[in-house]
């Protein structure tokens, strides 16, 4: 159960009007009939991961349902950590099955929905248009983009092409984080979140892994947050939250030390931990239905605050730790955003 601010809920909605994604009609592959997957990305151990789940019967967390049978191997085009992977993961998706393709439209011949998989977030945007194009469901990895204003460029060409999709990270679908969500300690009044906070200097600071603690912050918190301040040091961050309706939520990124996946959320009738990584089979299962409902199991709402949250804290360290609110950051992403699509030929 989360509580949420009717106002600041609002101003979020307005700014992303005709945003969520619309189509609720069954996929065309029968349960019989595995849903035929393709991966575009080949940069990330979550195409590999992602690839045995589905593939493997014979594996214990094996997720019945859909199959990768197709793969476009390019990703990042100069993150050399993610471009060094491509010539090892192409090989071992190929014993599994998997199909290699030279192309995104070769890729799309062959397949029933996509899993956008590229580590970097900066193609996302020019990757997802020609899926989007086919009018294929896709499942986008974090993180969904290297802005917020293509973040928010692919939600509103999905929407507007009535194409199921949905971003998320694995720690959203954990076991005690969803439990705090369904109401375990009642309405939740708070939480502080831990992560891993690595940095690459191509994306904003968040982006690249305090995705993971932030989307469990909202995951039991919900959207509303009006405003963020940080406080950042070499080894480690501090992002507070300031929610609508006066609550606070906080973010600890971790870049040196023990660092977990872990929190604690506070609620009308108790606290509870909450944070943990349960592996991606929570999340495959997700994704796999949404393939077959083409709904989303996460508003559109929610997902794009969360990296507005994330850019409003990389703005508050330019300004030296001021507040910076989200409908700010919001605004100026909506008209890059647009820029953006005109610039691709896509608005």
């Amino acid at each position: 159960m989360i509580a949420t601010n009717a106002s600041a809920c609002g101003m979020v909605a307005a700014v992303l009007v005709g945003l969520s994604v619309l189509s609720a009609v069954a996929a065309e592959p029968g349960k019989d009939k595995p849903i035929r997957v393709g991966i575009i990305g080949l940069d990330t151990s979550h195409a590999t991961a992602f690839t045995k789940l589905l593939n493997d019967t014979a594996d214990a967390q094996h997720v019945p349902g859909a199959r990768v049978v197709a793969a476009y191997p390019k990703g990042s085009p100069d993150i050399e950590s993610s471009v060094a992977r491509v010539p090892e993961y192409t090989e071992v998706v190929k014993k599994l099955g998997v199909e290699i393709v030279d192309s995104i439209p070769a890729l799309l011949e062959r397949v029933d929905a996509v899993l956008l998989e590229t580590n970097d977030g900066r193609p996302h945007l020019e990757q997802v248009i020609p899926v989007i194009a086919a009018g294929k469901p896709v499942f986008v990895d974090k993180p969904i983009a290297g802005s917020l204003a293509d973040a928010v460029a692919i939600h509103r060409l999905a929407a507007k092409k009535q194409v199921p999709l949905f971003s998320a990270s694995s720690l959203r679908f954990a076991a005690g984080t969803l439990a705090v969500r369904g109401g375990s300690i009642g309405t939740v009044t708070g939480a502080d979140t831990v992560s891993p906070c690595a940095l690459e200097a191509t994306h904003p600071d968040l982006f690249w892994y305090g995705i993971h603690g932030v989307e469990s912050l909202f995951t039991v918190m919900g959207p509303g947050c009006a405003s963020v301040t940080r406080t950042t040091a070499p080894d480690f961050d501090q992002v507070t939250g300031l929610w609508g309706d006066g609550r606070i939520g906080t973010f600890r990124g971790i870049r040196k030390g023990t660092a977990p996946f872990a929190g604690t959320a506070f609620g009308e009738k108790g606290s509870a931990p909450m944070g943990a990584f349960d592996g991606y089979r929570p999340l495959l299962v997700e994704i796999v239905k949404f393939f077959e409902t083409r709904e989303s199991p996460v508003p559109v709402a929610e997902t794009l605050e969360i990296y507005a949250f994330m850019e409003a804290a990389d703005e508050s360290k330019r300004q030296g730790g001021k507040t910076v609110s989200i409908a700010a950051v919001m605004e100026k992403a909506e008209a890059e955003a647009t820029k953006r699509l005109k610039a691709l030929g896509a608005e």
